[in-house]
């Protein structure tokens, strides 16, 4: 189903690459935009991942540079049963946390600095479980290509608006059709990020909370994210909104007046829907039963469960 929902994803991106192509050059216009997207496809799907890390600063980390971090994600991905993914650090100051990667077997997590400094270890190990949920469900190959070929969209109907546009007939597409580009192809771009259902965010908050046992977790760590990227702005998302989608939280900082466009669904309404799985799960204050979540009580960083504090 991930693989079918990908190739209907990138046969709408294409048929959107050939519109704007046939606004700028016509018939011969869009055969060349069929040949940048078939091209602009093959490229996201082998380094699109690398593009986004590359575009928000990411720098690796292993369990020397980061051994806290790096033992957390490496006990969590063995408790989901993926291979272990890169870990990535970005010097961010608002709280965030993204994963990337065409498969589990080449996968990343990717956390801000923000997110190390603001999260208790438990909350961070929600957030770290979301992201290995996205990994495991095949999220992240939709987020990374969605990312790079919504970007490429804009680009190219910015190159439209540059270059003015010619048609095979006299008048070209006009001042009307040259808004319209103008207009539609970002707009196109947000659909594509809105072309991967929201739905995954919630199942992704599902499985997070089961493989980490304790959806209280996820949630505070949700609630806490949410508050700080309306008072942190991130100035390369805000430049990328196209890579919004990716981030476990809408880094954007006008996204809460925009919900019908929304590219994630209402923290809310997350933290809603983990409260009712905790209360399924027959959790007491958060705490869920080893025996309904599927995974050991072990804590997911060799403490004692249940304990809390900052990152030092």
């Amino acid at each position: 189903m991930n693989y079918f929902r990908t190739a209907l994803l990138l046969a709408g991106l294409t048929a959107l690459f050939m519109g704007v192509g046939y606004l700028i050059g016509g018939g011969t216009g869009a055969v060349i935009a069929l040949v940048i997207a078939a091209a602009t496809n093959l490229f996201a799907y082998w380094n699109s991942d690398r593009m986004v890390l590359s575009m928000y600063g990411a720098h690796e980390v292993d369990r020397q540079s980061a051994p806290e971090l790096y033992d957390l994600v490496a006990e969590l991905a063995s408790r989901v049963g993926i291979p272990m993914p890169r870990v990535f650090l970005i010097d961010e100051a608002q709280p965030n946390a993204f994963a990337t990667g065409r498969n589990p077997q080449n996968a990343a997590v990717a956390v801000t600095v923000g997110i190390m400094q603001q999260l208790s270890r438990e909350e961070l190990a929600g957030v770290i479980a979301h992201e290995l949920a996205h990994i495991r469900n095949h999220d992240t190959l939709l987020m990374t290509i969605t990312a790079t070929i919504a970007g490429a969209i804009s680009m190219l109907a910015q190159f439209g608006m540059f270059f003015g546009g010619h048609r095979n007939n006299n008048s070209g597409p006009g001042i009307i059709g040259t808004i319209a580009m103008m207009i539609l192809a970002p707009f196109g771009a947000m659909l594509v990020q809105m072309a991967i259902s929201r739905t995954r965010e919630y199942a992704a908050d599902n499985l997070g909370a089961r493989i980490c046992g304790q959806p209280m977790w996820l949630a505070s760590a949700l609630s806490k994210i949410e508050n700080a990227a309306h008072q942190l702005p991130n100035m390369e998302a805000e430049r990328n909104p196209a890579t919004a989608h990716m981030f476990i939280i809408n880094p954007l900082s006008g996204h809460g007046v925009d919900n019908l466009f929304a590219t994630h669904p209402s923290t809310a309404n997350r933290i809603a829907a983990l409260q009712q799985l905790a209360a399924e799960l027959g959790a007491q204050g958060g705490v869920a039963s080893p025996a309904t979540t599927g995974y050991p009580p072990r804590s997911p960083w060799g403490g004692a469960s249940g304990t809390r504090g900052p990152w030092g």
